[in-house]
C-alpha cells in the first residue's frame, strides 16, 4: 500500500449545528495531517440534515486556509448536479489558492433524492447518461479548455487530478478506460468491491497522466481503547444509516447501550451488512482486520470514514487507525 487517506462527511450531531461541524472538520484535518493521512477528502450531500459539506468546495476552502501539506479534495463531486466549467473554475480556484494539494473525485450518482435533484435544477436521466462526456469536458478544462474555445479561469493550464468514484462496475470501467484512479465506495456498498478493482486492473489503459492503475477503496473505522467501546461508537452510524433506509435522515444520535431498540431489528441488520467492510475495535483488533482487508484487495490507497457522534472520540479514531496503517504503507 501507497498511502492512506481520510473521508470526512463533516457529521451534523443531534442538538448541534452546521457551523460547529465544520469547524470539527478543520480540527479533525488538522489531526490527520500530523498523523500522516496524504489525503483528506470531504463529500457531496444534499437535503441531508446530518451533513454539513453540502457546499464542498467553499467547506475544502476553508480546510485548506488551516492546513499546510495534507491534500484536500472532493470525493467526491456530484457531476450529474453541475456543468463541468463552473467545477472547473471551483476546484481551479482551490488549485491555485492551495498549488499541489487539491485533489477532485468524480461520481455518478446525484448524492441526494429525486424531489432535491429537481431543485438543483438539473436533468438526473440526461446528466448521469452525459457522465462520461461530461468528464472529458471537465478535464479538459484544466488543460487548455473545450472545443468551443471556452476557458476555466482559474483552472486552466492547472491539470487538477481527476478520480473516478463508484461503487458498481460502471465506475471501474470508466476509470480504467480513461486512465484515472478509482475509489471504490465500499464503506458503504461493499457488494461489487472485487469485482469492481478486478475490471479496472484488468481493463486499465494507460494516459498521459498515469501509467499505471492505481486504486483505493473507502473503509469504516471505529478505532477506541477496547474492543467493546469501538462497538458502541458505531452505534451512531447504525441508526443513522437504518433511518436513511426508512427515507427519514436525520443528524447523527449519540451512542447508546440501548441502541437495538430505537430501530427494527431487520433494518439494523441491513445497516450491519451494507457497513460489513468495518474495522471495529482496539488498535489490535483494527489492525488484523485492516491486514486482511488490504491482502484481499491489494489497494494502493486505504480511504478512512470514521462517522462518528463525539468529536474527541473521532480524533482518536482515526489517530488509533493511522499508527496502524503506518505499518502497511510501502516506503520503498
Amino acid at each position: 500500500m501507497k498511502a492512506f487517506s481520510l473521508l470526512d462527511l463533516s457529521p451534523i450531531v443531534e442538538d448541534g449545528t452546521a457551523r460547529q461541524s465544520l469547524l470539527n472538520s478543520a480540527d479533525l484535518a488538522q489531526h490527520a495531517e500530523q498523523q500522516g493521512y496524504k489525503r483528506y477528502w470531504m463529500a457531496e450531500h444534499h437535503n441531508m440534515p446530518g451533513i454539513a459539506s453540502a457546499a464542498t468546495s467553499v467547506a475544502l476552502a476553508y480546510v485548506g486556509a488551516r492546513t499546510k501539506t495534507i491534500r484536500v479534495g472532493a470525493a467526491g463531486v456530484m457531476l450529474p448536479n453541475h456543468s463541468p466549467l463552473i467545477i472547473a473554475e471551483q476546484y481551479g480556484t482551490l488549485a491555485s489558492l492551495y498549488p499541489d494539494r487539491v485533489d477532485l473525485g468524480l461520481g455518478r450518482a446525484p448524492g441526494t433524492d429525486g424531489k432535491t435533484m429537481r431543485a438543483l435544477r438539473r436533468d438526473i436521466m440526461r446528466a448521469s447518461n452525459d457522465f462520461p462526456q461530461d468528464v472529458l469536458e471537465l478535464m479538459a478544462f484544466f488543460e487548455d479548455g473545450n472545443e468551443q474555445g471556452i476557458q476555466a479561469i482559474p483552472g486552466k493550464g492547472l491539470q487538477v487530478p481527476i478520480w473516478l468514484l463508484g461503487s458498481s462496475l460502471f465506475g471501474a470501467q470508466l476509470a480504467a478506460a480513461l486512465g484515472q484512479p478509482y475509489i471504490f465506495a465500499s464503506h458503504f456498498a461493499p457488494e461489487l468491491l472485487d469485482e469492481a478493482l478486478h475490471t479496472y486492473r484488468e481493463s486499465f489503459k494507460p494516459s498521459k497522466q498515469h501509467s499505471e492503475p492505481y486504486a483505493a477503496a473507502a473503509i469504516n473505522v471505529f478505532a477506541a481503547d477496547t474492543d467493546e467501546e469501538a462497538q458502541v461508537l458505531m452505534h451512531s452510524l447504525l441508526l443513522h444509516v437504518s433511518a436513511l433506509r426508512r427515507g427519514k435522515p436525520g443528524t447523527l444520535k449519540p451512542p447508546t447501550a440501548q441502541f437495538e431498540t430505537e430501530a427494527n431489528p431487520t433494518e439494523l441488520a441491513e445497516a450491519r451488512y451494507m457497513l460489513r467492510e468495518s474495522a471495529v475495535g482496539n488498535e489490535a483488533s483494527v489492525s488484523a482486520w485492516i491486514k486482511q482487508f488490504i491482502e484481499r484487495t491489494q489497494v494502493d490507497e486505504l480511504v478512512i470514514a470514521s462517522h462518528i457522534y463525539d468529536h474527541k472520540s473521532r480524533v482518536k479514531s482515526i489517530s488509533i487507525a493511522a499508527k496502524v496503517l503506518q505499518d502497511f504503507v510501502d516506503n520503498d
